[in-house]
């Protein structure tokens, strides 16, 4: 089985994860050049043109391949998908929804295409559909999630398509990537430890909240409507919970967090905003550069996996 750096033609066998409002063309720059592919998200932005301008700026800024995460739900998206081939992208991951209608384009322009799910049946449906692999993301991740756990998910994801599976989802030391590996994954797809990178572009209160978090800090809001997301407890998640609770409607449910994303990226409000993050943010304990985190990541995985092969023997 090829691994995922050989697939993309990166140093390591990372995605850098594709979060709304964080991962800029510049942060996604960072990454590639770090080793990873670097994905630039399109989950905050509100016009088609944005994208371009992120692309552009990636393009100025690294030589390596780097991604775009298409959120699905976005209304642009339609736009976003012909820019994706326009501008020469070379990788393409997906979520919230089912990108069917825009793989053939893609792949006809020589885009490959990496759907994040969170259950197999979904895996199978876009493997059919053109795929070319898929990001089996579990519940423990940072904002939107599934259900499903990455341990349990994962192997099953593997079991049910015929194409490299990458694994997202509580992956922050290479303990947890070694038994990535383990389950049959080609690489990892990892978020919640870039944060804490010196290039992250985040104010720095929502990096001293990681800093700080312990391994029971982060709760899941939005189930009672269909739309969980994993976030920092805070007074703005207990309130929401409250609501939950109270059978509140999607409309008050959706004012409540109206910006809260925004308000903990760029004002550092730790309070009211939406501090996203997975639950391995107890594991997270200072800043680094992100080319230090990727390394340690990999060789720590390398160190496990010869020492465990050791004790079996």
């Amino acid at each position: 089985m090829k691994k995922l750096n050989e697939i993309l033609g990166t140093e390591f066998p990372f995605i850098q994860g594709g979060m709304a409002n964080i991962a800029t063309g510049e942060f996604a720059a960072a990454c590639s050049n770090a080793g990873a592919l670097g994905v630039i998200a399109t989950g905050g932005m509100l016009k088609a043109d944005l994208l371009r301008e992120q692309i552009r700026i990636c393009k100025s800024l690294t030589d390596k391949p780097f991604g775009v995460n298409l959120m699905l739900m976005n209304p642009c998206a339609d736009e976003m998908a012909k820019i994706i081939i326009d501008e020469g992208v070379q990788v393409v991951t997906t979520g919230a929804g089912t990108p069917g209608k825009y793989i053939p384009a893609w792949k006809e322009a020589g885009v490959k295409v990496l759907p994040v799910v969170a259950a197999s049946i979904l895996a199978k449906r876009l493997v059919n559909a053109g795929a070319d692999a898929v990001i089996a993301e579990g519940t423990e991740s940072g904002g939107h999630v599934g259900e499903m756990t990455t341990m349990a998910l994962v192997p099953q994801v593997i079991d049910a398509v015929d194409v490299p599976v990458i694994a997202a989802g509580g992956i922050a030391d290479g303990r947890q990537l070694a038994a990535a590996f383990a389950l049959g994954a080609c690489g990892a797809q990892v978020g919640t430890c870039l944060l804490v990178s010196k290039e992250c572009p985040i104010h720095d209160n929502y990096k001293q909240a990681l800093l700080k978090a312990k391994d029971s800090d982060t709760t899941v809001t939005g189930r009672s409507i269909g739309g969980p997301v994993r976030v920092l407890k805070n007074k703005m998640a207990r309130q929401y919970l409250a609501l939950e609770k109270k059978g509140a409607s999607l409309e008050e449910l959706e004012r409540h967090t109206l910006g809260g994303l925004r308000r903990a990226v760029f004002d550092g409000d730790m309070e009211n905003g939406s501090v996203m993050a997975g639950q391995v943010a107890g594991m997270l304990h200072e800043i680094r550069p992100v080319r230090e985190i990727f390394e340690e990541l990999y060789s720590q995985s390398r160190a496990v996996l010869e020492a465990t092969n050791r004790e079996w023997q």
